[in-house]
């Protein structure tokens, strides 16, 4: 039997998405079934979710592809952060006034005031661009492009993000979270430079920041010891900003969860627990996927410590609340090929999942190496060329469309059915009233005898039935032809 490994524990700040279920769980014979309420969001398959039954067919993990790097090959450490605003792109990655300058030979405080946010612009995710911004002079960086310096601490991991919370002020559009929390052993370093936490910083333009109070606004004694890239983030569907951290758990690199609503008063931390046995998990990389936000797709690291602190990435998704869902343990980006993957600590994604060509995503990972997937392409249902099945939960949803993204061999197709609560098929939806569907799309919509208007099903309790060979179904959505793609 496939091993799946889904975690969930109660806490004081699970969110209800109220807007998703409709009903509970029947308990009993009578009782009325969960209906999921979609809308018109999109669904991927990163999760069962939407799954009642497979049969003959599997969710399938998708490797990103190696593609060219992007140039100049940046950035060269840790914790680096590409955001989308428009259509710039803009880099933040940590640079070092003096890389010969260590924690280990110079001690901690020389090496954090020795860091330095570095920040690049492009059009396109691939060519990038460093300007003279001004704002710090530093012989290392003759470019230029510092937006962060003498920050003890902070420029170790400042992570930031654009705010898309409704009437967030023009210069607070950007946020960020930095910081580190200080270590037993470090108590003097402590008691000369204050204490730690993760501090808040805002910025109309990604580019000035500006503290948004002297205190940690994540609490030091949380961090344990944030050495690793924190985000957060505003989340739309939760209502809240969500903040994604590192803590040890139990001895062992984990991840914690923490939300606010005004980036300064935290809920207290739910430890997610998301570790396999003995499992490091160094970085959460946890971040809202651009077409499906309410989804939110974590790239962690994971940390081999016993054999050469080599690390890889793997892939876990979670839509709220105190549970990852792991339906992947493999990994999901490999050390690769050759020496260099292998390097202690050499694998860490950068927080951004972004659009780079019509039909591409690009992830970033540490020394300017650049993954493709097709967009949508975390996970698919996957049928083989003998013919597989998918039936949905009972949903609803508003719309007058129903779109896919798929991919099917020149042999392979795809039907689509919709049922009625019962399982039945409907008239004029059938399997038989299906057009068949073979090709590869990002956006394909379903057709019955010709006819795609499904509005006359909108708000009513339905199941799809997918019948598929040699074929991949990697979302689906139900939407309003005038809506954008």
């Amino acid at each position: 039997m496939k091993h799946r490994n889904t975690f969930s524990f109660g806490c004081a700040i699970v969110l209800v998405m109220a807007s998703t279920l409709i009903s509970s769980h029947p308990t009993q014979a009578g009782d009325t079934p969960t209906v999921i309420d979609i809308g018109s969001r999109r669904e991927l398959f990163v999760d069962r979710f939407l799954v009642e039954k497979l049969a003959g067919a599997t969710l399938k993990l998708h490797a990103p592809q190696l593609a060219p790097a992007v140039s100049p090959r940046r950035p060269h450490g840790h914790y680096a952060t590409v955001l989308r605003n428009g259509g710039k792109f803009q880099f933040y990655y940590r640079g070092d006034k003096d890389p010969k300058v260590t924690w280990k030979t110079h001690g901690i405080e020389a090496y954090h005031d020795g860091e330095v946010t570095l920040y690049a612009e492009s059009n396109d995710a691939i060519q990038w661009k460093t300007p003279k911004l001004g704002l710090f002079e530093h012989a290392s960086f003759p470019a230029g492009n510092i937006v962060s310096m003498d920050e003890f601490l902070v420029n170790h991991n400042f992570t930031p993000f654009i705010d898309t919370k409704p009437g967030v002020p023009a210069n607070e559009k950007y946020k960020a979270l930095g910081g580190l929390a200080f270590q037993p052993h470090q108590k003097d370093v402590r008691t000369k430079r204050g204490p730690g936490g993760l501090k808040a910083y805002v910025s109309p333009d990604g580019i000035h920041w500006k503290k948004l109070r002297e205190e940690a606004v994540v609490p030091e004694a949380w961090g344990k010891y944030f050495d690793s890239q924190n985000y957060a983030f505003w989340s739309p569907s939760e209502q809240c900003y969500v903040c994604y951290f590192r803590r040890f758990i139990k001895g062992y690199r984990g991840i914690a969860r923490t939300t606010s609503k005004d980036f300064v008063n935290w809920t207290q931390f739910v430890e997610m627990r998301a570790n396999l046995p003995n499992e490091h998990l160094y970085t959460p990389c946890t971040q809202p996927y651009y077409r499906a936000p309410h989804i939110y797709i974590a790239l962690p690291t994971r940390f081999m410590v016993k054999r050469g602190a080599a690390t890889d990435i793997l892939l876990m998704s979670t839509r709220g609340g105190n549970r990852f869902d792991r339906e992947f343990t493999q990994s999901f980006i490999r050390p690769g090929i050759g020496s260099q993957g292998w390097a202690n600590r050499a694998n860490y994604a950068a927080i951004g999942i972004h659009q780079t060509s019509p039909a591409e995503m690009s992830l970033f990972l540490t020394g300017g190496r650049r993954y493709t997937l097709r967009i949508d392409g975390f996970v698919s249902v996957n049928a083989p060329l003998a013919g597989g099945q998918l039936v949905t939960k009972l949903l609803k949803f508003t719309g007058d469309k129903l779109e896919i993204n798929y991919s099917t061999s020149a042999a392979g197709q795809v039907l689509v059915e919709i049922q009625d609560a019962d399982g039945k098929p409907i008239p004029g939806f059938t399997l038989a009233d299906c057009k068949p569907i073979y090709g590869d799309h990002i956006a394909r919509t379903v057709e019955w005898k010709a006819e795609t208007d499904v509005s006359s099903l909108a708000g009513k309790s339905i199941r799809l039935h997918f019948e598929m060979s040699d074929a991949d179904l990697f979302s689906l959505r139900f939407h309003d032809k005038k809506m954008s793609q």
